[in-house]
């Protein structure tokens, strides 16, 4: 097994980040050639998925983000803390923190258009953003 913390920095809310890059040299650092890669993002308002890291698709997904859990409805979490990120925790829950990707001849599995992405959905963005990368496997 093989464990790296993995950091990127957004900027606002709404960033989509591409960590694919990173996440393919973390593999190749691992050595292992055969398995899984397991990522877990380390906080309540990002999250992980995959999509094709195209301006369209992008807007797609932070439209569709906006439409379940707008900004124009009041939350909770608001009311009981102030910061004003209910609509956040909302939208990392629905997306999810993880996701685990299949490792072939040390190569990710993911598909010719499909991209591993961080989602910054704080209202409070321009942080620093830790995932931790689990390379399990031969």
């Amino acid at each position: 097994m093989f464990r790296k913390i993995l950091s990127f920095r957004s900027q606002a809310e709404g960033d989509i980040i591409d960590i694919t890059p990173t996440v393919k040299a973390a593999v190749r650092e691992s050595g292992i050639v055969d398995g899984l890669v397991h990522l877990f993002v380390r906080h309540s308002t990002a999250a992980l998925t995959t999509i094709e890291y195209e301006n369209g698709v992008l807007a797609d997904l932070k439209q569709s983000l906006s439409r379940l859990a707008p900004d124009t409805i009041s939350y909770a979490h608001d009311s009981r803390w102030g910061d004003g990120n209910g609509r956040s925790h909302v939208k990392a829950a629905l997306v999810g923190p993880d996701i685990t990707i299949p490792v072939a001849a040390g190569e990710l599995m993911c598909g010719t258009w499909q991209q591993i992405v961080l989602l910054e959905l704080d209202t409070n963005a321009g942080r620093e953003r830790t995932i931790i990368c689990t390379v399990t496997g031969e």
